[in-house]
């Protein structure tokens, strides 16, 4: 059964549109309450019984007001008002691009030893297993005291626009990392995919103020 015989009411093959259907033809919910008002038929939901009756809207009534020039002007000023949102998503998703690949990663400069003994206390206090390489929580303790950087990422609405900015951003972290640590570049590179993310809680607590330094970005 396909979604637009799903809509329809079983007493008329066509006879009816649900708000789904609606949509599909262009229709928000604020015109269905403007132009259509109350609905034809009220059908119990077929899957949850709980759930509220479908609305169901009848199609000779739909196509009429569809014919007239108040659904025109509703319809157009609803068409402009998504291109509008459509653009602001995007405008937003470039400003975060841009302020991801400007932004300077700062990465804490420890010695060898240290590094190693506050990797040790995040694989404890993460629960992780202490078969993986020590370069492996290395990284990832570095990677929770940069967590800062993912503010950036607020107010960045869309999977797609969040997904690029958060691999961006995943990226340079990794970048800044490798060229602080060389040996730590390996599993840097290892990590770079976004479905070989870590992610294992908060970062641990500062201890005391550690230097930093600005890695120069490649060119």
């Amino acid at each position: 059964m396909t979604t637009g015989e799903q809509d329809q009411d079983t007493r008329g093959r066509g006879t009816y549109l649900s708000a789904a259907g609606l949509r599909a033809r262009g229709w928000t919910a604020g015109m269905v309450r403007r132009l259509l008002g109350e609905p034809d038929l009220r059908r119990a939901n077929p899957y949850f019984r709980t759930a509220p009756p479908t609305r169901l809207y009848s199609v000779e009534r739909v196509e009429a007001v569809e014919r007239s020039e108040e659904f025109k002007a509703v319809s157009s000023v609803a068409v402009r008002r998504s291109g509008a949102v459509r653009e602001a998503v995007l405008r937003r998703r470039r400003e975060v691009l841009a302020r991801i690949a400007a932004e300077p990663i700062e990465v804490p400069v420890l010695a060898p030893e240290e590094l190693a003994a506050l990797a040790v206390e995040h694989r404890e206090r993460q629960g992780g297993s202490p078969e993986l390489p020590l370069a492996h929580w290395k990284v990832a303790c570095l990677c929770h005291r940069l967590a800062r950087y993912d503010d950036i990422l607020d107010g960045l609405s869309g999977r797609t626009g969040r997904a690029a900015a958060e691999q961006l951003l995943r990226r340079r972290v990794y970048a800044a990392i490798a060229q602080a640590y060389p040996d730590l570049a390996q599993e840097c590179a290892d990590r770079s995919g976004p479905e070989n993310q870590v992610r294992s809680g908060p970062p641990p607590p500062m201890i005391g103020k550690l230097p930093f330094v600005r890695p120069q970005e490649p060119t």
